[in-house]
């Protein structure tokens, strides 16, 4: 993996970034004092980097110690009529312009940074009023620069400025580089306040933001950000980003380039197709890399995948596409967002959980993700590039393990909006209910008399084809063949297993069932029983157990047509009539057994 710092997170310092930088300096004025300036040969000899000009004195100490605890050469000068130049140097003259170059280019300086001679400087007033200044003839790459961890965590102190009328914020605002004036749009953007170009023009939107900001602070939403304003904003967006640590990440092995939050997650491990990064720093946030070799189907399935991770919580907006899907699942403790694209036989994409409590800071690190993720060349992690043993690997997936329902029983779908009939005892204290493993259900009815259930889609759904009931029970000893899955969620499909109609009514002469002889398990109760010609004539119960009576393994019982048109009628579902018609080939009698049956999983 290769990391290179992300350009928008500089030096702490600059989080003071006020509105009136080095080039402000183009004011000049009469020198108050110049005894304690720089000798005319002295400046003949050097140079000073100018970083920034102030208009104020009590402010200009309170840059000059800021910019102090990065550089160790800073110094302060009047520069008359209340202006204070805050320089780097001094340095003889081709090291001053080579420390300018290279300061400007990592973006450790105001870029309008220039080369001052001293002509224009007045008394000292930083580090200590009439010191004279001390050449540096020493390389540049043994000039300290004080390293961003030393200050990352500490936010920056907000200088007291006095307040402006619209009129004095409109000319301190004249003043502004091009650069800060981006950097405001950017502060404003970072917000949620700005959503047009980063260009520096102040137009009708960017005006608009800032009244929208105002109005949030609780300010006058003039429009026109004063000086203070402008300060308050920009340091608490460079503090915010500074916390956050953002890095550009090229992750080479999965063909990723990502912006990651560095101060808050570090890379754990490979697990393809993930690559994962752990919780830096007590943070609770958790990033997961998605690459994968595949298609639109490789991409759905991933979709479906996801959904059923424990670290995925299952309320939440979810949407699948073509070539992309979007999931967000919520709790009162969690947040967990993923996106993935399909691209060139390439799936990739990102998941990103971290806490509720965090959520307002963390969508600025979701936009800061989804604006700088993209595929990097033609790669994507091998799924073979980490052989684990099924220990090891469980031991790794921390947290991606596949959430299991508590029970899964099978149903199977009545109308072609996708209502579904299932048992009672299937949805009974379900605090989450699935269909197929994706869709969310609810129970529309429970009527334990019967022990049928109807269940309702939260989506409408097109199923493949749905139940017909037959008219009339089938003679004894008639072929019958129940759809369930037998196996829970072990199989992707239900199966279709084969009896006998034994005798209409119950073993008692109970109404409303037919007795079969078939043998069953239990996780096939509420799949439709199916008549040679594919007419469902019953739904499969569950086996009653009893603690002195144990029936013969192939006894099971249906609920008859009757009470379940009764049911489904009082959901609001009405059952379709079977046309007469004749057998059907095994084939196309599986075919729309199975086509029809769906597993309904019930969550805690």
């Amino acid at each position: 993996m290769k990391f290179a710092p992300l350009r928008l997170c500089v030096v702490p310092v600059t989080a003071l970034s006020l509105s009136l930088s080095a080039s402000a300096l183009l004011v000049t004025a009469p020198l108050a004092a110049a005894q304690t300036a720089p000798s005319v040969e002295a400046v003949a000899a050097t140079a000073w980097v100018q970083i920034e000009a102030q208009p104020d004195a009590l402010l200009a100490q309170e840059r000059a110690a800021a910019w102090a605890a990065v550089f160790p050469d800073v110094q302060g000068y009047a520069l008359g009529n209340g202006w204070y130049a805050i320089a780097l140097g001094p340095y003889d003259g081709v090291q001053a312009e080579t420390r300018l170059r290279q300061l400007r280019d990592e973006n450790l300086i105001p870029r309008d940074s220039f080369l001052a001679d001293g002509s224009d400087f007045g008394p000292m007033f930083w580090p200590d009023a009439g010191a004279p200044p001390e050449i540096s003839s020493a390389p540049l790459d043994t000039i300290a620069v004080a390293p961003l961890e030393e200050t990352a965590g500490t936010p920056t102190p907000v200088p007291t400025l006095p307040d402006e009328t619209p009129e004095e914020a409109r000319a301190s605002e004249s003043l502004l580089t091009q650069t800060e004036r981006e950097d405001l749009q950017t502060a404003l953007q970072w917000f949620g306040f700005y959503a047009s170009t980063i260009d520096g023009a102040f137009g009708r939107g960017t005006r608009a933001s800032m009244a929208a900001w105002q109005e949030a602070q609780g300010l006058d939403p003039t429009g026109i950000l004063t000086t203070a304003q402008r300060v308050t904003l920009t340091t608490a967006w460079r503090d915010e980003t500074r916390a956050f640590g953002f890095e550009i990440l090229t992750e080479a092995e999965a063909g990723i380039e990502v912006t990651i939050p560095a101060a808050l997650v570090e890379f754990d491990h490979y697990e393809p197709p993930f690559v994962h990064f752990r919780a830096k720093d007590g943070s609770n946030v958790r990033l997961v890399l998605i690459s994968t070799p595949g298609s639109s189907a490789t991409l759905s399935g991933l979709y479906d995948t996801l959904q059923t991770l424990e670290i995925m919580p299952p309320e939440g907006p979810r949407a699948l596409g073509e070539d992309s899907f979007t999931l967000q699942g919520a709790t009162a403790d969690v947040v967990t967002v993923a996106e993935a694209t399909a691209k060139r036989g390439l799936v990739k994409g990102w998941m990103l959980s971290y806490p509720a409590t965090e959520a307002a800071r963390m969508e600025r690190v979701l936009q800061t993700i989804r604006a700088s993720f993209r595929g990097v060349g033609d790669r994507a992690l091998d799924p073979g590039m980490v052989p684990l043993d099924e220990s090891a690997r469980q031991g790794l997936l921390a947290g991606l393990e596949v959430r299991h329902a508590r029970l899964s029983r099978s149903g199977f779908y009545v109308d072609a909006a996708g209502a579904v009939l299932t048992t009672a005892e299937a949805v009974a204290q379900c605090g989450r209910i699935l269909l197929d493993g994706v869709t969310e259900a609810t129970v529309s009815v429970s009527d334990p008399g019967t022990g049928l259930a109807v269940l309702k889609p939260a989506s409408r759904l097109a199923p493949a084809s749905h139940a017909a009931f037959a008219a009339a029970a089938p003679t004894p000893g008639a072929d019958v063949a129940v759809a369930g899955y037998s196996y829970e969620d072990r199989l992707s499909a239900p199966v279709l297993t084969f009896g006998q109609m034994a005798e209409a009514g119950g073993l008692d002469g109970e109404a409303g069932i037919n007795r079969l002889a078939i043998t069953t398990l239990p996780a096939d109760a509420g799949g439709p029983v199916v008549a040679r010609d594919g007419a469902v004539i019953g739904m499969l119960l569950p086996k009653a157990a009893t603690a002195d009576r144990v029936l013969p393994a192939d006894v099971a019982f249906a609920a008859a047509p009757s009470d379940i048109a009764r049911v489904l009628a009082t959901a609001g579902v009405t059952a379709t009539n079977a046309p007469a018609a004749g057998d059907l080939t095994p084939e196309a009698l599986t075919k729309t057994a199975t086509g029809m049956t769906v597993l309904v999983s019930c969550f805690d």
